[in-house]
């Protein structure tokens, strides 16, 4: 049940990371939230598959930074991926026609 509080907690988490850098219009709305997410589910289930406890504060802080980190980096990389994307696209499409 509390991997579930830790899901919700990153979506929050990538929210403010979404709506706080800038160049947030490159990316879909729901990307980096839903990638918090998913780290922090997948970190979550990792360390209590190896036995830690939801009540040891290690697990939240573990997760949680986790997703944080991927937030951060997604939202950080992806405009930049995108931009170097798009303009090697418009060269192509600029040169073939």
């Amino acid at each position: 049940m509390q991997i579930l509080y830790a899901i919700a907690m990153a979506v929050v988490i990538g929210v403010i990371v979404r709506f706080s850098l800038p160049e947030r219009r490159s990316t879909g709305i729901v990307l980096v939230p839903a990638l918090a997410a998913a780290v922090a589910a997948v970190v979550w289930a990792l360390l209590a598959w190896i036995g830690w406890d939801w009540s040891n504060l290690a697990i939240w802080l573990i997760s949680l930074g986790a997703a944080l980190v991927a937030a951060l980096a997604l939202a950080l990389l992806a405009p930049v991926l995108r931009r170097r994307s798009d303009a090697a696209f418009f060269e192509r499409a600029r040169r073939a026609a």
